[in-house]
């Protein structure tokens, strides 16, 4: 296995509120996991909810006894988000705040991967597959059919997501179990990526580029050249690479 991943405050923000996790290495019962959060709030709380959220399911996952990847995914997020709003009850700078969390591990040619909010994971071959749904009132509007994909894409209410950890007592999290082949690469990323670069130019950029620590970078770059209106977080994984490159 090879990665990398990087994470830049883009053009227009004062703070980075996104976080990632990246582990080759076992993390409790799971091969490796890999995070990216994107924190929304006033000033510091976001920054804080995703950082505090990534954290707190990286040390329940390193403590649980559960070895169903899903069941222990799915303990690790729903009381990560408990917690979280917990924190927010405690103090009131922080009231209002929450998170995206996308959560992976690789077991071999199956992936088990987590989801709440708007942030994704792509499998990049000969196209591009987003496998993760956006959690958005607009994505939500095109799944109806009320509204046209090319319009969603610049749609001024794109931001707004229909679910996050830290945002109701009870968060519904959507899971994933796919099987990929030996050629497929795997990006992770927020949203600060995607609002800026399309699916297309997202996959010409991973497979176009060398080395892996060229096609995240090149990513955020090219993100901060079309606007970098958002925080830029992006993790590659090559799972069936022979050499490991820990960021």
């Amino acid at each position: 296995m090879k990665t990398f991943s990087i994470t830049d405050i883009g053009q227009r923000r004062e703070m980075n509120q996104d976080y990632m996790y990246s582990s080759e290495m076992p993390v409790g019962n799971l091969p490796n996991l890999f995070i990216v959060a994107d924190g929304m709030g006033g000033h510091n709380a976001g920054d804080y909810a995703s950082k505090y959220t990534v954290e707190t399911i990286v040390d329940l996952i390193s403590k649980s006894k559960q070895t169903e990847p899903i069941a222990l995914m799915e303990d690790a997020i729903v009381t990560a988000n408990r917690m979280l709003l917990e924190r927010a009850n405690e103090n009131a700078g922080l009231k209002g705040m929450g998170t995206t969390i996308v959560v992976l591990s690789v077991f071999g040619t199956h992936l088990f991967i987590g989801n709440v909010g708007d942030s994704r994971l792509y499998i990049i071959n000969n196209g591009i597959q987003q496998v993760t749904r956006d959690h958005s009132l607009v994505e939500e509007m095109v799944r109806m059919g009320e509204m046209d994909k090319d319009i969603a894409r610049d749609h001024p209410d794109k931001n707004i997501i229909t679910r996050a950890i830290g945002a109701m007592p009870e968060v519904a999290v959507d899971f994933f179990e796919i099987e990929i082949e030996k050629s497929d690469k795997i990006l992770m990323c927020t949203d600060g990526l995607t609002n800026m670069v399309d699916d297309d130019e997202i996959r010409n950029i991973v497979i176009g580029q060398r080395d892996i620590v060229e096609k995240a970078e090149k990513l955020v770059e090219t993100a901060n050249r079309n606007g970098g209106k958002d925080n830029i977080t992006v993790i590659v994984i090559e799972p069936f690479s022979d050499e490991v490159k820990r960021c």
